[in-house]
């Protein structure tokens, strides 16, 4: 059975991220924004507050509905489809968190060698 992505599981993908460049605060510098593809329909949205404001990390609050799987009954999301996977956008392509660890790794080693 496919995990739903949750605060939870954030976090865990950020403690297995730390250090990689996996994680926001290690790319944001860098151009990458959260964001969240779902490989189901290959939609992929931006990580944002409730409001619709720009989340400088991982955020569920601001998926739109059909990306939502559970919400509280104060509006914010419990959990998100389990299609969803956690990543960033750069430069209008999706990039998973190994896929941004991976290029920030082949960046260090090219700017090492110039």
């Amino acid at each position: 059975m496919k995990r739903l992505l949750n605060k939870e599981r954030l976090k865990e993908e950020n403690r297995e991220h730390a250090g990689t460049g996996g994680r926001s605060q290690e790319n944001g510098g860098l151009g990458f924004s959260p964001a969240f593809l779902d490989y189901a329909t290959f939609a992929i949205h931006l990580s944002r507050f409730a409001d619709g404001q720009p989340a400088p990390f991982h955020l569920l609050d601001g998926l739109p509905d059909e990306a939502v799987r559970m919400r509280a009954a104060d509006g914010r999301v419990i959990a998100g489809k389990a299609t969803l996977i956690s990543g960033f956008v750069r430069g209008g392509f999706f990039y998973t968190r190994s896929a941004a660890t991976k290029l920030l790794r082949e960046w260090d080693r090219k700017c090492e060698t110039e």
